[in-house]
């Protein structure tokens, strides 16, 4: 353990700090770091390092170079510049690299250096230049801000939904400011900016003039500033040596502590980890590396050579030409197992495993220890926990395995925590590997979520590994598998020298009928790609032809949309086709693409009969429909036309219409309903009344009630109206005017060849008894038990049944029977059913 201990450095008396090496780069840089504009990503992120900078002088016609590498020094990308002069580089949060150029236009490249796009901050910052800018990160997202050559400044707090902010005017500044950075503060981004011995506060509204609370006496500058990873914490550094560290607010003092250098520092980072009480500040000079805080004493350590601070969550990473290293502050778990001397219950605990395992009996005095003082549980969560913060896998296991040797001695202990950090680990030490170049520590994955991870890992084209994790934690496909090789496949959509065949088959092969998996998406990326035949040929494996037909009729593929769209059989999804070839193309085209499919000219029919009629009368033209056309004809003579001639014209079309069709029944009705319509008018200009659009029946009965009963007789005649509907009509109108006197002419005017029932009926229905008995006897044989029952003469129907002798008239009669006033009807009509059984 003392051994494990020597790269351990103690600030003061609560806290110890080490540094250890993540990689041993081998980027073969041919310029120091110095000589570059560099930007280094946080949470393990790529290197940016833009190369033979403007401001160095070098040959008009040396072009820069920008280069990513991984963390690790692995290439991932190297062009050429060919832009502006660049003032300075940073990385967003979705690792994007923002190139701000002098003329204030931003770009904006992938991790592969694969241009992205590009955005203005505005025509103040392009007319004035660019003098500095910052790349800072907000919970909306990333940020820039600009200091203009105008002294002026203008920050968006996220690129993704750029809205430029110009800040007030700082009074009196006449030149640059000694040193300036972002805050991030109630969220919302402001400027804190030195001038002098004075700090300025910039918010949207005001400068406000601050003063950090204790700062030591005789400053007459500040040379550098410093955010912490959080922006909670804010370091100055001044020019009599002191560094004051507090509060972003400046509202409260944490420490002070004088360095003794007057020189202004390269940089100057936070160091600290979440949940520890202890703060800490790197600063960097050329060969001196210094870690301060609340101690009178610093820990330094020797640069060999140029160095670069990327600050993190929990520490500082520091790289340079030749090693990658990582500073931090010693963890509490780590602290009070490995420190000298150590009595913590994990201390005890990994040695008596360690005394286990060379089959010693101390493992058993050891193990009895913690048991005796109730600390064995305490002692396993201190070894997982102290092993998720160790860099080599070596010390990792043997973390863990006392981990495991504890738990053999405890009855209950969830298990949960142990193989959670086993599965965390061991994906950890798989991105850390060099070919990965991804040195997370645990706490910083926990902060960055696993589906970030991954979602990095995509980024870097590392499918396979990131498939592998996926498989390893059992994700859920959509989340994991699927997710992945969505984003393969897009990938793969770009590489223009494999053909469509075999993309679009290795891609099938690979994706299959995988769940959570969007051929239409992959479709789109081709189409993007300008790869319009491979978005067809990935459409065919698309299942659903909601998300076929939207990306086939984007690509101006409507016809194959619409043979698509006609196999879902969704008709929503039709008519979304039709619409869209109907604006597309001409009139005579889409009238042709219809005609080769019944389906859609069904549906558009539909649609015209409710929307458009004339292009509804077109279709049948063109196809020579003339029934229907002779249909549309008719009921556009009811539905527009107003005047008689107009109507009597269009139903004239119609007939014709239906004569070309051959339906010589429907062309003869058209015409009779022609005369009709004349005759009607004839009819309201000679007796007046409403008679337009009433029907054959209603017309000849509007006459009858009207008294003109020979019209009405000549109307009969006129359109052949069967005699028996006319006694009908005849009858029920004159019965409604209760015309009985006309009614009982009517009947005796010749023999009815209804009947005379109906006229029983109907004098019933109008509640007229006495009327309805004068027809009651004129009634036939067969009718006549019937029409006595209607109007109530029980008596003499039982008489003229039991003469008939027919059972079922008996039983209308013997039905119609109530209480005592037919009870003799009843007993006679019983005893004639018991005659005629004897018989």
């Amino acid at each position: 353990m003392d051994c494990y201990t020597a790269n351990w450095n103690p600030l003061g008396d609560s806290a110890f700090y080490r540094k250890y090496e993540l990689y041993s780069m081998d980027w073969d840089l041919k310029e120091e770091l110095r000589d570059c504009l560099v930007a280094a990503a946080p949470y393990g992120g790529p290197i940016a390092l833009l190369r033979n900078p403007w401001r160095k002088e070098k040959a008009a016609s040396v072009r820069p170079v920008l280069d990513i590498y991984s963390a690790s020094g692995m290439p991932l990308a190297s062009l050429l510049w060919k832009s502006g002069p660049v003032v300075s580089l940073g990385w967003s949060a979705e690792e994007e690299l923002l190139c701000v150029q002098e003329d204030g236009a931003v770009l904006v490249y992938g991790l592969h250096g694969d241009f992205r796009r590009h955005f203005s901050m505005g025509n103040e910052v392009l007319q004035n230049r660019v003098l500095d800018a910052r790349i800072f990160h907000t919970e909306f997202g990333s940020g820039v801000a600009i200091l203009t050559g105008a002294h002026r400044f203008t920050l968006s707090a996220n690129v993704g939904d750029l809205k430029l902010r110009r800040m007030p005017e700082v009074p009196g500044l006449q030149s640059a400011p000694s040193c300036w950075t972002a805050l991030c503060q109630d969220r919302v981004a402001h400027i804190l900016l030195a001038v002098g011995p004075d700090l300025y506060l910039l918010d949207h509204a005001a400068c406000s003039a601050v003063t950090p609370p204790g700062l030591a006496p005789g400053v007459s500058s500040f040379l550098q500033m410093a955010v912490s990873f959080t922006y909670r914490h804010l370091a100055l550094f001044t020019d009599t040596g002191y560094i004051w560290m507090g509060t972003a607010s400046l509202k409260e003092k944490l420490c002070e502590f004088n360095c003794n250098i007057r020189a202004p520092p390269k940089q100057m980072v936070w160091c600290s980890r979440p949940r520890s009480k202890e703060r800490a500040v790197v600063v960097a000079w050329e060969r001196r590396l210094m870690v301060v805080g609340d101690a009178s004493e610093s820990i330094q350590f020797v640069l060999d050579e140029d160095s670069y601070l990327v600050p993190e969550l929990d520490g500082v990473r520091i790289f340079s030409r030749s090693t990658h290293e990582f500073l931090h502050e010693v963890p509490a778990a780590s602290e009070e197992i490995f420190k000298i001397a150590s009595m913590a219950p994990g201390a005890l605990l990994l040695e008596a495993q360690k005394e286990y395992e060379k089959e010693s009996q101390k493992a058993d005095e050891y193990l009895r220890e913690i048991q005796e003082l109730g600390q064995l549980t305490q002692a396993v969560q201190q070894c997982i926990e102290a092993a998720g913060h160790e860099h080599q896998p070596d010390m990792q296991k043997s973390l863990l395995r006392a981990a495991s040797f504890g738990k053999c001695f405890l009855d209950r202990f969830p298990p949960n925590s142990f193989v959670h950090m086993c599965q965390d680990l061991r994906v950890l030490n798989a991105v850390r590997d060099y070919h990965i170049g991804i040195p997370l520590t645990y706490s910083q994955y926990k902060q960055l979520t696993i589906q970030v991870l991954l979602d990095r890992l995509v980024l870097r084209r590392l499918y396979p590994l990131a498939i592998q994790i996926c498989e390893y934690l059992r994700l859920p496909e959509v989340q994991g598998v699927s997710r992945i090789l969505a984003h393969w496949a897009c990938y793969k959509v770009q590489q223009k020298d494999v053909s469509d065949e075999d993309v679009a088959r290795a891609i099938n092969q690979k994706l299959g009928d995988t769940p959570g998996v969007s051929y239409s998406d992959i479709a789109a990326r081709a189409y993007g790609c300008g790869r319009t035949e491979l978005a067809i040929k990935l459409l065919e494996y698309e299942p659903r032809s909601g998300e076929q037909v939207p990306l086939l009729l984007k690509m101006k593929r409507s016809k194959l949309a619409l043979s698509k769209a006609i196999e879902s059989g969704d008709t929503d999804l039709v008519f979304t086709v039709l619409l869209h070839l109907k604006n597309e193309l001409n009139r005579g085209d889409f009238f042709m693409t219809l005609r080769n499919q019944p389906m859609a000219l069904s549906l558009y029919r539909q649609f015209c009969k409710h929307q458009e009629l004339e292009t509804l009368k077109d279709l049948y033209n063109q196809d020579d429909n003339h029934q229907e056309l002779g249909s549309f004809h008719i009921r556009a003579s009811y539905a527009a036309e107003e005047r008689i001639e107009g109507r009597v014209a269009a139903l004239q079309t119609a007939a014709d219409a239906f004569y070309k069709a051959k339906n010589e029944f429907a062309a003869k009705a058209t015409e009779d309903q022609m005369r009709l319509l004349r005759l009607q008018r004839r009819l309201e200009d000679e007796l007046g009344g409403q008679f337009l659009d009433l029907s054959l029946h209603d017309t000849v009965t509007t006459l009858i009630l009207g008294g003109h009963n020979k019209r009405a007789e000549q109307l009969a005649r006129d359109f052949r109206i069967p005699d028996k509907r006319l006694w009908w009509l005849k009858l029920t109108a004159l019965a409604d005017l209760e015309d009985w006197e006309e009614l009982e002419k009517f009947s005796k005017s010749k023999k009815s060849p209804i009947g005379y029932l109906p006229f029983v009926e109907i004098c019933m229905k109008q509640h007229n008894k006495y009327e309805a008995k004068k027809y009651a006897s004129r009634v036939g044989p067969e009718q006549k038990v019937k029409a006595l029952l209607l109007v109530g003469d029980v008596a003499q129907a039982a008489d003229v049944a039991i003469e008939h002798r027919n059972e079922a008239e008996l039983s209308l009669v013997l039905s119609h029977c109530t209480g005592a006033t037919d009870g003799a009807t009843a007993d006679k009509i019983q005893r004639a059913r018991a005659q005629a059984q004897k018989k």
